[in-house]
Parts: structure tokens; sequence; C-alpha cells
């Protein structure tokens, strides 16, 4: 009996709930909530974030893809960004978020290191030119393609005498506390090339005795056991420079060309830093071609016969050798070779960028400052700035395996059409202006976009080593009922 009381009692308040519902759904169009959104103190939030259209610049706009009202009934078109990635009110990361300008602090070598590989003889002491009215020379020739170290001293240098050091992307600190990153002024490329060769008086090369010293002096610093040299800037872009000191720096961030001659241990995407090569041939200032004006569809010009991972050059040559509107022939300096170059790639629809005795080469960033599209042959390259730059608007990817077949590469070269050509050739002549290197720097151009590369590690390497502090300092209880401090082991970073 009670059982049917309680199940009765059930029924009839599920039917009353029911009509009131139906009630409710009648009256208004709509179930009753429970709150109501316009409740909230922000019912539709136009939260600003950042995006990278086809133009390839980043601007900020309304995550609804709406236009913002000023409150008078007038719409604001979302802000916008200029080429490049700075702001007039701050320096911006690569990701176009406005932050404050990197902040490195940079070891006062001894000239030896830096300058002084340029002749330069400091007077009264000093470590450094004074960049406001004496700036050394760099050598020209293949020594500039891996002139990077150069232009970021010399930048450092700058951001000390500037009217505005917060509108800058970097600025030198003297307090290495106050520091983002700690960079070593060591011209590492160009003592490769000019001093390599051990003379007939000397036992090592003075580019190996300045490697030994070098690593006695950086791993002997306080910076450097603070951190395990994880925040340390080694600069060794030339395939060939820190060979004997890398092994022993591999925990600092590298800035390379490539990965090629690193075991991914020692190298890698995730920790270091890949920058352009100096292009050898001259800009195209004023670029008036156009698709039918440049009459070479496809243009090399280098070195056929290389080792490791460039046979593919030896492949490519007998392919095309004999293609009517191809030009692909051996160069080098000799002979006015690199204005040779310069003519042949301003006037060439695509230009060839085959991978040598390693994955990257300096012809990739000539094609771009020729404005002639790069072919990429390649598998194993890495690009500089690729978080942020989409290299398949302005490049063509031909795997090595692919080009290397029969009319394949020829026949994917004339598929491109006109309208395809001119998108990828406007689009070079906008991005052209990041793969600059000049003294002092402009806004987006080579030296800065190094320095926003940089100052993405920043956050990894805070906390890789903030985690390799957990237990850098264990305390252990004693026999006496006391504490007792155990230090980190040496090898502990």
């Amino acid at each position: 009996m009670a059982r049917k009381s309680f199940f009765g009692l059930f029924l009839t308040t599920m039917m009353l709930f029911v009509l009131c519902w139906l009630f409710l759904l009648r009256s208004t169009g709509r179930p009753h909530r429970s709150f109501d959104r316009k409740w909230l103190p922000n019912p539709n939030p136009k939260l600003p974030t950042v995006f990278r259209p086809s133009d390839g610049v980043s601007r900020t706009i309304l995550v609804n893809n709406e236009k913002q009202s000023d409150g008078g009934g007038r719409e604001e078109e979302p802000p916008k960004r200029e080429q490049g990635f700075q702001d007039k009110d701050g320096a911006m990361s690569c990701n176009g978020i406005v932050k404050e300008p990197l902040k490195v602090f940079m070891y006062d070598l001894d000239p030896e290191f830096h300058f002084g590989l340029l002749n330069w003889k400091p007077q009264g002491g000093r470590v450094w030119p004074d960049v406001r009215t004496e700036i050394p020379l760099y050598p020209g020739g293949l020594n500039l393609q891996h002139s990077i170290e150069y232009w970021l001293t010399l930048d450092l240098l700058a951001s000390e005498i500037s009217d505005n050091p917060n509108n800058r992307v970097v600025i030198r600190v003297q307090n290495s506390s106050e520091a983002d990153l700690i960079f070593v002024p060591f011209f590492s490329s160009l003592s490769y090339n000019r001093f390599s060769k051990v003379n007939p008086h000397q036992k090592k090369s003075r580019n190996k005795v300045l490697q030994a010293k070098l690593v006695k002096f950086v791993t002997g610093q306080k910076e450097w056991k603070l951190s395990g040299g994880r925040d340390h800037i080694i600069l060794a872009h030339h395939p060939n420079s820190m060979l004997d000191a890398r092994m022993q720096l591999w925990p600092a961030i590298f800035i390379l060309a490539d990965f090629g001659r690193y075991p991914w241990n020692v190298a890698n995407v995730e920790k270091d830093v890949i920058a352009p090569y100096r292009h050898m041939v001259k800009s195209y200032v004023n670029d008036t071609s156009d698709f039918d004006s440049r009459k070479t569809l496809l243009f090399f010009q280098g070195s056929i016969y290389r080792k490791d991972g460039g046979f593919a050059r030896q492949e490519l040559f007998y392919l095309l050798k004999d293609e009517k509107d191809v030009h692909f022939s051996f160069g080098s300096l000799k002979n006015d070779g690199v204005n040779k170059a310069s003519l042949g790639m301003h006037s060439s629809k695509f230009c060839l960028n085959i991978a040598g005795d390693t994955p990257s080469s300096n012809r990739l960033f000539d094609a771009i400052a020729s404005h002639c599209v790069p072919v990429i042959i390649s598998d194993d390259i890495e690009l500089p700035y690729e978080g942020v730059l989409d290299y398949s608007e302005f490049c063509v990817f031909v795997r090595t395996s692919d080009a290397v077949k029969e009319k394949y590469l020829i026949n994917l070269i004339r598929s491109i059409n006109k309208k395809e050509w001119t998108q990828m050739w406007e689009k070079l002549k906008e991005v052209e202006p990041l793969f600059e290197y000049q003294y002092p720097a402009k806004d987006g151009d080579a030296v800065q976009m190094i320095w926003q590369s940089l100052a993405s590690k920043v956050p990894g390497v805070k906390m890789k080593i903030n985690k390799s502090r957990r237990f850098s300092n264990t305390v252990v209880p004693q026999k006496d009922g006391g504490l007792r401090s155990i230090p980190a082991p040496k090898n502990f970073w």
C-alpha cells in the first residue's frame, strides 16, 4: 500500500513538472534558464588575438572577427601592423605580442676574440670600439656570408647609446642578474675562415687556441655555473666553426646555419636558432621585372660536385643541362662570379637551392635578394624564422628522391603558371627585408629577427634552469638531529 502511494505521488509530481515546463515554453518560446548570460559583467568579450593572414604580416583582430565601435556609431577598424615585427610603442615578439626589449648581458672578452680579428687596435685599455665614430670593417668575399656575429655585436653596442632604448628589440645590460640571456662575443666564423691553418712556427692554429681559451673563460664564469650554460648564446654560423669547443659548450643556445654537422643532442631546433646567411649577390633594388621579362626559367650556378648530401647536384646537372631555358653551370668567386650570378638570378623566374656539403647554402638567400623564386631540394634543411614565416608562400619544395627522377623537376616547374609565380614573386619582395643584415639595424631586418628568435627561447630556458635546481641542494637529517645540505654533484648540469 505504501509503495502504491509513493508511486502515485511520483507520477503526480512529474505531471506537474511537465505542465509547468510546457507553460513556460509556450509563453517565452524557449525553456527557462537558471541564469541569463547578460547578468555576467561582459557577456560577449571581444578578446584580441594575433593571426597571420596570407600577406604574412601579423595583425591584431577580434576573436569573433567583428569591428569595434568607438561608442559614437562609427565603426573602428581592427588595429593594423606595419611590415616588420616591431611597434612604435615598443618591441614586439615574433608572434606579434608587444613586450619589453630582450635584456642581454655581454662578456667583455679580450678584443682578440672579436674586433681584434679584424685588426682593430684598442686604445687606452678599451675592449670595444666606439661605434659612434669607428666601425671596424668586416672582410669581403665568402667571409661575409657567415658574418652574423659581427652584426649582432654591433647592435648590442649600439643599444648602449640609443636615445630611446625601450623602443629597441634588445638592450645590453651591465648586470648579468638582470639579463634574459648571456652573449658570448666570439667571431667564430671569422676565426675559422682566417686562422684555422697551422703556420710553420705553430703547434696549433690560432683558431684552436682561441677556442680553448674561450671554453676555459666561459665555463669558469659564475653566470655559466648558475645556469649550466643554458642561457648563453654561442655563435657558430660557419658549419666548421667551433669544432673543438661545441662539444664542451653544447648546453648553450647556438646560432647556426643548419644542423648538418651536429649530433641531435648537441644542436637541435628546440634549443638553438637558425640564422640566415648574408647574401652575396646584389639586392634587386626597384625591381620592375615580371614573369615575361625574366627569360631564364630555372637558374643554378655553383659547385656541381659535392660530398655528403650533395649528390643531387650532379644528378640534376645531367638531367637539366640540355633544357633550352635552364641555366645550370659551374661557378665560383673567380672571374667575376658573383656579378655573373647576380645578373643570372635577376633575369630568372626560379632559382635552384640544392643541398651541398650541408643542408643549407647561401644560394637560398641570394635568390630571395634577387626576387627569384627559390626551388629548395634539401630534405634536412632548417629555415630561419619558420615559426612566423610560411616559406611555402614564396618557395617551391621538392623532395630529393622526386627531383632526381627524369623530367619530374622540369615538368613541375613548367606547370607553375604566370599568376602563381607572380604571387610568389610579390611575396618575395615583401619578405626580403627580413633577411638583410645592416648597421644600424632597422625594423624587421635580419638582426632584429634573430633577437626575436632568441627571445622566444627565453621561457624554455628559464623552465629548464628552474627544473634543474630542484635537487641542487638536498637537505638530509643527521644522527644528532640536525640538518645538512648536500650540494649538487659536479656533473649535475
